[in-house]
């Protein structure tokens, strides 16, 4: 078995095995992952930054981002002038996964927002579950009106 060797003096990173060993991460996010934290901190970090520097579009880059920040390794806040307009966004990267922590106190009375709302500087955005919903068909099945129209004159 041979056995290769890279020697390491200049243009290399040091990042953690964890996220590269991690199975629910698709290749795409792991390799997203290495490269964002081999890039300096003052790195433009948008969609378009990182597209820039791959050859994978934004939706591609998009996509891996959403992975990671589900999986935790990632966390992406909005940022808000003092006029109330909203910003760019804010990065946190992790090598290890974090657990999902709520911004604002969970209300253990009710889950319901609309009567129980949480207390929080800024509305929230619940992501609604969109679930196809079955349609009824109402016409009479074709083999019917085949037969309806035959006897018909």
């Amino acid at each position: 078995m041979a056995i290769f060797r890279v020697e390491k003096n200049k243009n290399y990173t040091v990042m953690s095995n964890y996220h590269l060993r991690d199975k629910n991460l698709s290749l795409k996010a792991k390799g997203l992952l290495s490269q964002i934290l081999s890039l300096p901190d003052d790195w433009d970090y948008t969609l378009a930054g990182l597209a820039s520097i791959n050859k994978e579009k934004i939706d591609a880059i998009r996509t891996a981002i959403q992975e990671l920040e589900r999986f935790g390794y990632l966390k992406r806040s909005r940022i808000r002038h003092p006029d109330g307009k909203l910003g760019g966004a804010e990065y946190v990267v992790f090598e290890q996964p974090q657990s999902h922590t709520l911004d604002f106190p969970i209300q253990e009375e009710s889950n319901d927002f609309l009567t129980n709302p949480p207390t929080s500087d800024f509305p929230i955005q619940v992501n609604a579950i969109l679930e196809k919903t079955m349609q009824l068909n109402t016409d009479i099945p074709i083999k019917e009106k085949r037969k309806k129209n035959r006897f018909v004159k």
